[in-house]
């Protein structure tokens, strides 16, 4: 590791201590998932946490526990003990005229009958539907996954929000959060699933991600795409092979918490442990397109 690289790990690492701490994770739709016992409850509960992960993160919190709550304190076996049109029936009186943002109790009650229909093939939940086979790239179950949910789901769900697939350049970020929250073993993750290694994961690219790190030089990249998302993870790897998302949690919440004013000023930003290696406000450091 270069010296330019050691700098910035030690920053990154920095970062992560000031950052990865209970009040933080407060405000991350993780804090969701955490609050169920048992695995398979906490997959559900992320599997609809990370998809409806969009917008302030206040009010999307709340939504997500409406969304679970007519499951009862066990998802995965209230979706277990019904059949699909019971199920169906059930959270669509159970939900009434929920809805957050894009997604109405209608999307939501179909996007839980597909975790019931995916955990009826395996037995297991998802991880048997995102497993590689033998040597192929982690990727491509995800993609096909998500061409089969575009076969299977309502037209009203699309295919650039709310299925993008990442082998057509998607950045793919509710399905990467979704991931890395169930690979990863470290803080604050749940590390569930075994199948794959958190040294195969691509990092989650929200706007504070790509900002943050167009500031510190891990993106040149303006679109906050596939590309960027594997160019930011190639630079993490380079710090920590085995988990570069071990940084994302502290990346995203430094802009998440509004602690990032987006110009570099000593006055606003010399407590922050990126200040020695941030750009913000320099030509290379551009606004990112939208």
């Amino acid at each position: 590791m270069g010296t330019a690289a050691a700098a910035l790990k030690t920053r990154l690492d920095a970062l992560c201590q000031q950052y990865d701490t209970p009040p933080a994770l407060v405000q991350d739709p993780l804090s969701v998932p955490l609050t169920y016992a048992t695995p398979l409850d906490r997959e559900v509960a992320a599997f609809v946490a990370a998809h409806l992960a969009y917008g302030r993160v206040a009010p999307m919190i709340r939504a997500v526990r409406a969304a679970l709550a007519p499951l009862g304190s066990h998802p995965a076996d209230w979706l277990r003990l019904r059949t699909p049109e019971e199920a169906a029936r059930e959270l669509t009186a159970g939900l009434g005229a929920w809805c957050w943002r894009f997604h109405t109790a209608p999307d939501l009650v179909v996007w839980l009958l597909a975790w019931q229909r995916l955990d009826r093939e395996s037995g297991q939940g998802l991880e048997p539907h995102l497993m590689p086979r033998l040597e192929e790239a982690t990727d491509l179950p995800l993609s096909r996954l998500v061409q089969r949910l575009r076969l299977e789901l309502p037209p009203t769900y699309g295919s650039r929000f709310s299925l993008p697939d990442p082998l057509e350049g998607a950045a793919c970020k509710r399905w990467r959060m979704l991931l890395r929250w169930l690979v990863r073993s470290g803080w604050p993750d749940l590390g569930q699933w075994t199948s794959l290694s958190p040294g195969s994961l691509i990092i989650p690219v929200d706007t504070h991600v790509a900002r943050v790190s167009r500031f510190i030089g891990l993106t040149s990249r303006a679109t906050p795409d596939g590309r960027m998302a594997s160019e930011i993870t190639a630079a993490l790897a380079r710090l920590d092979a085995a988990d570069p998302l071990r940084y994302d949690f502290a990346l995203s919440h430094l802009g998440i918490l509004g602690d990032c004013p987006g110009m570099r000023q000593r006055s606003t930003c010399g407590g922050c442990p990126l200040y020695s290696v941030c750009r913000a406000g320099s030509k290379s450091a551009a606004p990112i397109r939208r």
